[in-house]
């Protein structure tokens, strides 16, 4: 547990240490692999599916706040739509309209959600976010998870209809009362849109209570109550649902809860301290519970003394053992280090 709590001190010192480098690399990988998959999974505008705008729209995210992901993926999102049909694309611009206005309103903190939530489900893991969601932010956050998960079925939608909406319906409400009705009609969405904003709130919920392993309780009470969410959901709306790709999602979305448990509330519960105190007004009853930290290693120091001829160009007299100590000792402290690059 020790080599643990070592290494968590490392990367936490190196975050902050290198944090101005760190962050724009990390906002450079995620707007590069937002946009690939948009161009893989759409790809209807062929001028942007050159890697090589990828890589300056990627450069630009790198520097720009982490809302500016969120925008480019819109536009290039909008762009493919357009190119496939004008007319879906407005109904894509209505929704994302809708959701920046919720997104502004009450979570604009929590951009970067609405843009991993989609990468989750091109990677089958969407049952990780609102257990994450749920630990790292509010009650406001059930919003973002939702938003982004309405992104993923309304630009999963074109895809599934691009045939028919390309070529065989040349009327305008045709077109879209069909994409209307695949999209509200569908009914794993309704399924994970309940889902994730129940398990986002109860995560949220648990891990507030003052109660021992509050953390480790509202991981599993999240990775069970989506689990069983979806599986009821997915019978009675017949869904469709992969029940191994739910027991591994729930399985994993407990496991990535407890790692980011270990590097934001690591807690030693044995160690826990009572207190009782007063003032002129109230009295106070406190519950105290230590951090899991590492003491940090103590340096070494030598004292070296130096030759009687630097006293004597300085016009000093060589100090005797017994003052050593206590007058010069400022002038010759020294690292374990630097005693060995002397002697070699």
């Amino acid at each position: 547990m020790t080599q643990l709590l070592e290494l968590r001190d490392n990367i936490k010192s190196l975050f902050a240490k290198y944090d101005v480098f760190i962050f724009p690399v990390l906002k450079f990988l995620m707007a590069m692999v937002t946009l690939l998959m948009i161009n893989s999974k759409l790809g209807y505008m062929s001028r942007l599916n050159n890697f090589g705008i990828v890589l300056i729209i990627a450069l630009a995210c790198s520097f720009l706040p982490n809302g500016a992901i969120l925008f480019f993926a819109a536009l290039v999102s909008m762009a493919h739509v357009f190119a496939l049909s004008p007319e879906v694309a407005i109904i894509i611009a209505v929704i994302y309209m809708l959701i920046y206005l919720l997104y502004l309103r009450f979570t604009p903190s929590e951009s970067l959600c609405i843009v991993a939530t989609p990468i989750m489900f091109v990677m089958h893991i969407p049952y990780v976010v609102p257990v994450v969601m749920g630990l790292i932010g509010g009650p406001a956050s059930a919003l973002s998870v939702v938003c982004g998960v309405i992104v993923y079925f309304a630009l999963h939608t074109v895809t599934v209809n691009a045939a028919n909406v390309s070529g065989n319906i040349s009327d305008l409400m045709s077109e879209i009362r069909l994409i209307i009705d695949s999209l509200l009609g569908n009914k794993q969405m309704i399924v994970l849109v309940v889902a994730f904003a129940v398990v986002t709130i109860t995560v949220y919920v648990i891990r507030r209570l003052p109660i021992e392993h509050a953390w480790t309780l509202a991981e599993a009470s999240g990775a069970f109550f989506c689990m069983l969410i979806v599986l009821i959901g997915g019978l009675v709306q017949n869904a469709g649902f992969s029940i191994i790709g739910i027991l591994f999602g729930c399985i994993l979305s407990f496991a990535i809860g407890k790692v980011i448990e270990f590097f934001r509330f690591c807690v030693d519960y044995t160690r826990t301290e009572r207190v009782q105190f007063e003032d002129d007004d109230y009295y106070y009853f406190v519950k105290a519970v230590p951090k899991m930290n590492v003491a940090a290693p103590e340096k070494k120091v030598k004292n070296i003394n130096r030759s009687h001829k630097s006293y004597v160009a300085k016009g000093r007299k060589e100090p005797s053992e017994e003052i050593y100590e206590d007058e010069y000792a400022e002038d010759f402290l020294m690292t374990e280090d630097d005693d060995i690059k002397i002697r070699n």
